[in-house]
């Protein structure tokens, strides 16, 4: 009844809430317990809470010695720096804690006398050896041992971090490891460079504690003299005994704990390579091996037959080691059956230990390929000075603040079908652009200012099609002298591979990406992502509506106003084409910032009305699309049009843009798009109150 009893009141205190609420302070009692740490230095304490307190060191260094055996990397215990600074400052609080009380009271505790007595078999001379050569190994070989391999460590890291950052952003537009990945893996290169530097200067303060530890011994039992000679009428035969046992007792009770600790740190920092605990490690490593046990036991045996040396050791030895092979044989053989019976049920016998390759793993279609003929290389290697794969980063960055688009990793090849120095760009297999370069030579283009022709040989430039010519580079300074444009190779396929991806951006994004960045706008604003998905809509439709503003190059970034656009509009209609209208309709003001010219001005061509009324009558819907029904003479008549006036516009130095009614401008761009893909189609609608237009031109019909 009264076990009852003490259980229930016993757990009454337990549930009690200012316990439940302290052990989710976590944090405060840490704090707490550094304060604590300060008083005891300060304020005489009990015999019995000094004991406790020397328990808890003993303890606490116990606990991180196995966790620096259990863990897999040195990264598992980043906290270990300032842990070790906290037990080694809570160390010497407890030495002066206990050195007061030595002085005043000739009396250390239950602890210390125990450690006096019972390590040292009661005697003096015993204890103080044991004791010296407890701090000399801490002292010499292991703090001095750990806080050398941090320092190396340390440097080797920060030496290591170009390379291995370029090693990240190799695999990163290889698309072997997505952005995440990329990011972790930084981090981790960061945190290791500051931990094993966090070491290096924390073993300062292993090595200071173990200095302490030897002139703590040499204050207590000179002062232990004075006092208890002067102060105590001892003599000094007994005051030696007294002081100098109890002195040797509290040296092992705080160099052991320190010792554990300090070896717990040796092997914290000396595991970089480790993929396991150090247990598993040393059982498979060092006793895997079946016939180094084999051999060592024969070993052991033989040592066992000469004459003198005791063989009972050697036999018990040597029986154990054979004994260990024997088993560790038949556990490798029963392992290779396993794998042996695996690989034939698997369709692949004697392929035991080879992964099975997966014919799943060929219908994997890369989103981007850029494929090189091996000329190239050194422009993508980054061991021969090539920058393309910093260039490709930074690509994919620019491109996701012009376009609101996440550009999927680029997967670089070598392709040895193509030329030295050809290069094709691909998107879901299929070419989409591709261009021979000239190895060690510069693209100069004329951007009509040039005031001398160079010779050079004529080629084209591939991101816009404008002439240019090779020149090599004992010209380039002439060239750039005379007003050309000159540009380097990795240059060049930086700016093709960067113009490819914005024509083709419609076809790179996908319902998955549409999710990630629908699912990343709802953590900042749910609201309209709940009211327009998918009530509404769903990502199907959000993705048209995106592909085909993308199709025309309009920035898909602030997709918080897509979205709330496309709930508003959604009710009424669910056509993507009329949808993606309105869409343009509210990204207006972004939409003409972009064709602006530097007069701040946008210069644009018009329709003659009369064949504006003409096609607005034969737009005609056929399944949910809508097109032009012309017949098509008036198509090729209404493209020859269109391109003369392209032509004077770009002849006066002017981006084409042509300015429509609402109505027609989707079907005039889908006209028009496959001859002159670089013509802009806006709507009236799209040109915001204070942004000033300027005509080039109409696009007329002699017979109207």
């Amino acid at each position: 009844m009264n076990t009852k009893d003490n259980s229930s009141s016993l757990a009454g205190v337990l549930n009690t809430p200012f316990l439940q609420n302290l052990g989710k302070q976590r944090d405060l009692i840490i704090v707490l317990g550094v304060v604590a740490i300060i008083i005891v230095m300060v304020i005489p304490m009990p015999t019995f809470l000094i004991d406790i307190l020397l328990t808890l060191n003993l303890c606490i260094a116990l606990i991180i010695l196995l966790v620096s055996m259990y863990n897999k990397e040195a990264l598992d215990f980043s906290v270990f720096p300032s842990l070790l600074l906290t037990v080694t400052l809570f160390r010497l609080s407890l030495s002066v804690a206990t050195t007061r009380l030595i002085l005043s009271q000739a009396d250390g505790g239950r602890v210390i006398d125990v450690f006096s007595s019972f390590v040292t078999g009661g005697n003096i001379v015993v204890g103080t050896i044991i004791f010296l050569i407890l701090v000399l190994v801490q002292f010499i070989v292991i703090t001095k041992g750990a806080g050398r391999i941090a320092e190396v460590a340390a440097r080797f890291t920060l030496d290591a971090m170009p390379g291995k950052q370029m090693a990240i952003d190799a695999d990163l537009n290889a698309g072997m490891i997505d952005e995440q990945q990329a990011k972790e893996r930084r981090t981790k290169i960061s945190r290791e460079a500051d931990f094993y530097g966090a070491m290096d200067g924390a073993s300062k303060f292993v090595r200071g504690d173990a200095v302490i530890g030897i002139l703590i011994i040499f204050i207590d039992v000179i002062g232990g003299f004075i006092i208890g000679i002067s102060m105590m009428g001892m003599d000094w035969r007994t005051a030696g005994s007294v002081y100098v046992r109890l002195t040797i007792g509290d040296g092992l009770v705080s160099q052991i704990p320190a010792l554990m600790i300090s070896t717990g740190s040796g092997m914290l920092v000396s595991r970089a390579a480790s993929q396991t605990n150090l247990g598993e490690e040393i059982s498979t490593q060092v006793f895997g091996n079946t016939k180094i046990l084999a051999v060592a036991g024969g070993v052991m045996f033989f040592f066992a037959l000469i004459p003198g040396f005791p063989k009972v050791p050697f036999v018990i030895l040597g029986t154990v080691c054979l004994l260990a092979a024997y088993f560790g044989s038949k556990r490798n053989k029963a392992e290779e059956q396993k794998q042996a019976e695996a690989a034939g049920e698997s369709g692949h016998p004697g392929a035991a230990g080879k992964k099975e390759e997966r014919v799943e793993d060929y219908l994997h279609v890369d989103p981007m390929e850029l494929e090189i003929g091996y000329g190239l290389i050194p422009i993508v290697d980054a061991k021969q000075g090539g920058d393309l794969l910093d260039r490709i980063t930074m690509i994919r960055r620019q491109l996701a603040t012009e376009l609101g688009v996440i550009i999927p990793p680029i997967r670089i090849r070598d392709n040895i079908q193509l030329k030295p120095n050809e290069y094709k760009i691909k998107i879901r297999t299929v070419v989409v652009g591709k261009a021979e370069l000239m190895s060690g030579a510069y693209l100069a283009m004329d951007p009509g200012t040039a005031t001398r022709k160079i010779r050079g040989v004529p080629t084209v430039e591939p991101a816009f099609n404008l002439p240019a010519i090779w020149i090599t580079e004992s010209q380039k300074s002439d060239a750039e002298v005379a007003g050309y444009t000159v540009v380097e190779l990795p240059a060049m396929m930086a700016t093709h591979l960067t113009e490819t991806i914005k024509s083709h951006a419609h076809e790179i994004l996908t319902r998955q990406s549409v999710k990630t960045l629908v699912d990343n706008i709802k953590e900042q604003s749910s609201a309209v992502v709940d009211e327009l998905i998918p009530a509404l809509m769903n990502i199907g439709d959000i993705h048209k509506v995106l592909q085909n503003l993308l199709r025309e190059r309009v920035s898909i970034r602030d997709l918080l106003l897509i979205l709330e656009t496309l709930a508003n509009v959604a009710p009424r209609s669910k056509n993507s084409d009329v949808l993606t209208e309105y869409v343009r309709n509210s990204l207006a003001a972004q939409i003409c910032e972009v064709y602006k010219n530097d007069d701040g001005v946008v210069p644009v061509m018009t329709l003659d009305p009369n064949l504006e009324a003409k096609l607005e009558g034969a737009i005609q819907e056929h399944d949910g699309i809508f097109r032009f029904a012309l017949a098509p003479g008036d198509v090729n008549r209404i493209l020859e049009a269109v391109g003369v006036q392209i032509e004077e516009t770009k002849r006066a130095g002017e981006y084409p843009v042509l300015i429509c009614s609402p109505t027609v401008r989707p079907q005039f761009k889908r006209l028009t798009e496959t001859n002159f893909n670089d013509l802009v189609v806006l709507s009236y609608n799209e040109i915001v109150p204070g942004v000033e237009i300027r005509s080039m031109g109409m696009v007329t019909l002699d017979n109207g």
